[in-house]
This record gives structure tokens, C-alpha cells and sequence, in this order.
């Protein structure tokens, strides 16, 4: 059992305002893994303070750069030390399973030396070279108090994502995190402890979504950076508007995979496994709409079909396992409730349905499910479910591929598939979102990631993310 009943509030374990402790209870059993005390909006008031202390008054804005890069490799060489651990807690939070929360830890130290290569080349301080009398130095400083907001989904990749540039460019910190990630966030904030920050400089809270609310809405914060809803996001852009303060947000997917003609199509749904099904389903950028040109459609819905029926559906900490159970039981039922939806709205249930797969009834379990004969002006085609759900659209010609494609409020991520690889970036290319790959090959972190349209504001990883933690100024001499 674990316990934390102390705060990592501005880099020291401090008393709460409330001792109360929530229980984390596994999504497989419901069994009680652990107990945590949650912030209540007046640690966020003592957070926020001693975040503006010390970037007014501290070191950590003013230490040079390279200072700043030694005490986040030190940090991501924490990390790694403790993957395994990582990966276990966040299974046993989350349901994850136990293959994916692995996986992704070699891909953590990517995110984090990306970050790293990109401050050790940027330019801090610039001086343009201009025939005139006037010399002009350009400077990119830090924007101030970052609020950085952060889902349970993947809360490691989406913590670092956010205070590794934050940190880099010299801002101070508040990290706010799910209730459901009370545990392996504690580990986080010991790792930051042991990493060597200045006093005040970062702060990590597990809260709810009213205390969020008073974070972002704190006058002393400068900026928001956000990884959610993208209801959620709407109501923190319209906080941070009225106040005028800096905020990137990374909202939510609704992200086409298009096979085209000529895919190998064993080959392409192999890599839906992973690009479709990634995390359970819940994950912003899974590519949830197969669309398949009509010529080849049933050959693709049937391949569909084989797949997510072979997959394991279970126990998280099972390596035999895919898919683990949803997060928690409101949201077990909200992806139940839009299998019950497509039902209505005359799509084909291919597998799966609404029921919970035998002997996992104790656990927030749903049953893997393919819809076919799917149009994309249904509602399981238009809006995000975040679980393990399946719908594929046949299209006429390439051209109505990309129309149903970008025919959506999202555009966070997709891909597309074909033995050409010359003609689907040439696909790539027309499609309106931030993230393509091109027959399943892995998102890089040295790129920019972010959404278009209703998935977000701003960028993160490399160069371009770490640019959204800075101000520029420009001094003449």
C-alpha cells in the first residue's frame, strides 16, 4: 500500500490544507492500491506564491542555461533508473497495460534529450548583424509561473512534455495532476526532489477539477499549458483570454486512418493494432476512423475483425494482455454508452457490443468493438469516445478520402497507408491535422506536436516546444 499524506509543494513535502486521503483503486478490481491527500485551492494559493518568489527573486530564471540542461539530464537519468517501477505503477493506476506504459519509457528519454538537443543549440541570446549605429540584442527569456495542467491517460509523457521546456527555459512550475495518478506522480515529484531544483521553483499537486480551475485562474500564474479535453480546453482559453496570459493547449482527436488502394492491408491493420488501439483506446491521437477504399472494403472490415478479436482483453499487469479496463467506471460507461449509440444510428456491429467481456465484471472492462456501414456524419465517426471503438468508412477515390478525412471539428493526428510511400506523403500532405504518419512509422520528438482546428493551441516536443516557454525582448544599444 502507498501512502502519501504530504504535498510536494514548492519542492519540499509540506503539510496539506486538508488531511484527508483519497483512494486509488485499481480500474481491474477496484482494490484499494493506495491512499493520497488531494490539493485544495489553498495549496495552490501557496504554490502559486512560492512559484512568483522565485522566479522574481530566486536563481533558477537567472542560471545559465547550461546549468539549467545538467539538472534535467540529471533528472531524465533519474527517470530511467526507475522505468520499470513507472511503468508498473501507471498500469496498476490507469489499466493500462503493462506492454504500452513499457514501451513508452525508452520513448520518454527521447522527448526529454530532444528537449535537451534543442536548448544546448538555441539561441538564448542573439545579436543581429546590421550595418546601422544601433546594435540589437534579442533575448528569449522565460515567460514566468507556468500552470501546467495535466490528464491521466499518460501522465508521465504529459508531465515531462510540459516541465522539461518549462524548467529548460527558466520558468518556475505548478504541475496539477489527476487524482488517479496521485501515486505515480508522487514518485515523480520524489525524482524532481532528488534532481536538484532551487526552492519554490516546481511544485506537483494531484487536485480535482475545481482546484484546477482556481490554478489557471490565478492572477499570479502567466501561463497555462494543457493537455486534455477539448471542452476543458475551451473553458481554460476563455479563463486565460479574459486575463491575457500565455496558454498552449493539446485537446483532443478524432484522427483517420486511410488505406489507400493499394495497402498491404494484413500489413496496415497490424499497425492499426498499435496506431488504433494504443493505451486501451484512450488516447488522443488514435486513429479511430478506418477509412477503406470501397472496392476493398469488407476485405479490411473482416481483417479488422480478426485483429481485435485475437487481442487479450484483461488484466493490465498481464504481459499476455492488449487491453486493460477503463480508467474509471463513469468513463467504462461512456464508452459503453456510444457502443449502444452507434447500435441506434444503423451502423454494423462487426464485433464487440455493449456487454463486458465474461469474467471481468468486477473491473471497468468493455468489450473491443468494430462498427462497419459507418458514415462519417454519425456521432461514433464525429466525436472522440476514448476507448477501444472501431469505426470504418468506405470512400469512392482518393479525393473523397481526404474530404471524410478532414471532415471533422479535430485535427490532432492520422495516417495513411499505401505501397507507394512517395503518393501517401503527397496524401499526408492534404490532410488538415498536426500529426501524419505514413504506414505507421512512429511520431518523432524532435518535431512539433499539437493539434489544428478543435485539438489545440501551440506546439510541444523539440525546438518549436520549447519555444512556447519563452518571451522574447529586444534590447538596442
Amino acid at each position: 500500500m502507498i501512502i502519501y499524506d504530504r504535498l510536494f509543494l514548492a519542492g519540499r513535502w509540506t503539510e496539506p490544507s486538508s488531511p484527508e486521503l483519497l483512494d486509488i483503486r485499481s480500474p481491474h478490481d477496484q482494490a484499494v492500491i493506495g491512499r493520497a491527500v488531494q490539493a485544495r485551492p489553498a495549496d495552490i494559493d501557496r504554490a502559486v506564491a512560492a512559484a512568483r518568489r522565485a522566479f522574481d527573486e530566486g536563481p533558477w530564471p537567472r542560471t545559465a542555461p547550461a546549468e539549467r540542461i545538467a539538472v534535467i539530464r540529471r533528472l531524465n537519468a533519474l527517470r530511467e533508473a526507475e522505468a520499470e517501477r513507472i511503468a508498473d505503477l501507471v498500469s496498476a493506476e490507469n489499466g493500462s497495460a503493462n506492454w504500452f506504459t513499457r514501451a513508452g519509457q525508452p520513448g520518454l528519454t527521447r522527448q526529454a534529450n530532444a528537449y535537451l538537443e534543442a536548448a544546448r543549440e538555441f539561441g538564448w541570446e542573439e545579436t543581429l548583424e546590421r550595418a546601422a549605429a544601433v546594435r540589437t540584442v534579442v533575448r528569449r527569456e522565460p515567460v514566468g509561473v507556468v500552470a501546467a495542467v495535466i490528464p491521466w491517460n499518460s501522465p508521465f509523457s504529459a508531465a515531462m512534455a510540459k516541465i522539461v521546456p518549462a524548467l529548460l527555459a527558466g520558468n518556475t512550475v505548478v504541475l496539477k495532476v489527476s487524482p488517479e495518478n496521485s501515486l505515480s506522480m508522487g514518485l515523480l515529484a520524489g525524482l524532481l526532489e532528488r534532481a536538484g531544483l532551487p526552492d519554490g521553483v516546481i511544485s506537483v499537486l494531484p487536485a480535482d477539477r475545481r482546484t484546477s480551475e482556481h490554478l489557471v485562474s490565478h492572477r499570479d500564474v502567466d501561463k497555462v499549458a494543457f493537455t486534455g479535453s477539448t471542452g476543458a480546453g475551451r473553458r481554460i482559453a476563455a479563463i486565460a483570454g479574459a486575463q491575457l496570459k500565455r496558454v498552449s493547449l493539446e485537446l483532443g482527436g478524432k484522427s483517420a486512418a486511410i488505406l489507400l488502394p493499394d495497402a498491404d492491408v494484413r500489413h496496415a491493420v497490424q499497425g492499426l493494432k498499435f496506431a488504433s488501439l494504443l493505451n486501451n483506446g484512450e488516447s488522443c491521437i488514435a486513429q479511430t476512423r478506418v477509412l477503406a477504399p470501397r472496392a476493398r472494403y469488407e476485405e479490411v472490415v473482416t481483417a479488422l475483425k480478426d485483429l481485435v478479436e485475437s487481442l487479450k482483453v484483461g488484466d493490465p499487469a498481464d504481459p499476455d494482455t492488449f487491453i486493460g479496463p477503463m480508467v474509471r467506471p463513469d468513463q467504462q460507461q461512456r464508452v459503453r454508452d456510444y457502443i449502444e449509440l452507434g447500435i441506434m444510428e444503423g451502423a454494423r456491429l462487426v464485433t464487440g457490443g455493449p456487454g463486458i467481456p465474461p469474467g471481468l465484471e468486477n473491473g471497468n472492462y468493455v468489450t473491443p468493438t468494430v462498427f462497419a456501414d459507418v458514415d462519417n456524419s454519425m456521432r461514433i465517426a464525429q466525436e472522440e469516445i476514448f476507448g477501444p471503438v472501431l469505426v470504418v468508412i468506405a470512400y469512392d477515390d482518393e479525393d473523397d478520402a481526404v474530404r471524410i478525412a478532414n471532415d471533422s471539428e479535430y485535427g490532432l493526428s492520422g495516417g495513411v497507408w499505401s505501397a507507394d510511400e512517395t503518393h501517401a506523403l503527397e496524401i499526408a500532405r492534404r490532410l488538415c491535422t498536426g500529426t501524419v504518419t505514413v504506414n505507421g512509422a512512429p511520431i518523432g520528438f524532435d518535431g512539433p506536436f499539437g493539434g489544428h482546428k478543435a485539438s489545440g493551441i501551440g506546439r510541444e516536443y523539440g525546438a518549436v516546444g520549447l519555444a512556447q516557454y519563452i518571451e522574447y525582448k529586444t534590447v538596442t544599444v
